[in-house]
């Protein structure tokens, strides 16, 4: 299918970036039986998926604001629109050689998000959202599951380790979702959880202290697939409070009643 211009400089970035972040991968299994594993190599395979990234997403539309997970913010000349971009989300997956991890491209116009991608370079899994103009899996058009009561749904979660996170209140809401659902999930790479919501893979995710480039890409895809996305009280902006639940506007009712109170 065609694309605009905005979403083939996204893609263009996603995929070369995507051809090395693959190789690295390749390389993970030989780090994996050395004593000093593969962390140091990881690091470096992000960032330097992140500089072409910044390289070519800076060429394509110079002047465009830069956030990254690795170098943090740059400044552009053009302040209403800014990249906000994860060069390898699910890092823990990738340093493990588990192919769950992904590249995730947003952009914002002043406070809306008005584009997303987010690229699995290990299955060729490519989503793409643009605002207005609906959201797709390599082509295909998404929509987020029509379910609509919890007991028939799976549901995606994050799950604080060692030194993140507040643990008690995360297993408070584990107890509570495990009542009413189906099945829960860990995953463990944020943009894959909500580009699953979007494809109707997952009926819903929730995770707490997330950071805005984990959230950015799959927040406009899911909504472009008529999805909710939002903070776990229901309102605020999940790329300012790092809280994100969604789903379909019934099971992301059902959610926020259960998770506001805890």
């Amino acid at each position: 299918m065609l694309h605009s211009a905005l979403i083939n400089v996204m893609v263009k970035a996603a995929r070369r970036a995507g051809r090395s972040l693959k190789r690295d991968l390749g390389e993970i299994e030989n780090l994996q039986v050395s004593l000093k594993g593969p962390a140091n190599f990881v690091s470096l395979a992000d960032k330097r998926a992140e500089q072409m990234l910044y390289e070519d997403l800076s060429k394509a539309r110079p002047g465009y604001g830069f956030i990254g997970e690795e170098g943090g913010t740059r400044e552009g000349t053009d302040s209403s629109h800014t990249w906000i971009v994860d060069p390898l989300d699910g890092t823990t997956n990738f340093l493990h050689g588990i192919p769950q991890f992904a590249i995730s491209i947003g952009l914002r116009r002043e406070d809306t998000l008005i584009a997303g991608l987010i690229y699995n370079p290990a299955n060729d899994e490519l989503y793409i959202a643009e605002r207005g103009k609906g959201a797709f899996l390599n082509d295909q058009r998404l929509r987020v599951a029509g379910r609509r009561t919890l007991d028939d749904c799976v549901i995606a979660c994050g799950l604080p380790h060692r030194g993140r996170g507040d643990h008690e209140q995360f297993r408070r809401e584990l107890t509570e979702m495990q009542k009413r659902v189906a099945g829960l999930r860990r995953f463990g790479a944020a943009s894959l959880d909500l580009a699953f919501v979007a494809a109707g893979r997952l009926d819903g995710y929730w995770e707490r202290n997330l950071s805005s480039w984990d959230i950015a890409a799959g927040a406009i895809i899911v909504r472009e697939a008529g999805g909710i996305v939002t903070c776990v009280d229901g309102e605020n902006d999940p790329l300012k409070t790092g809280h994100v639940v969604c789903g379909n506007e019934f099971i992301h009712a059902e959610m926020v009643k259960i998770l506001r109170p805890l």
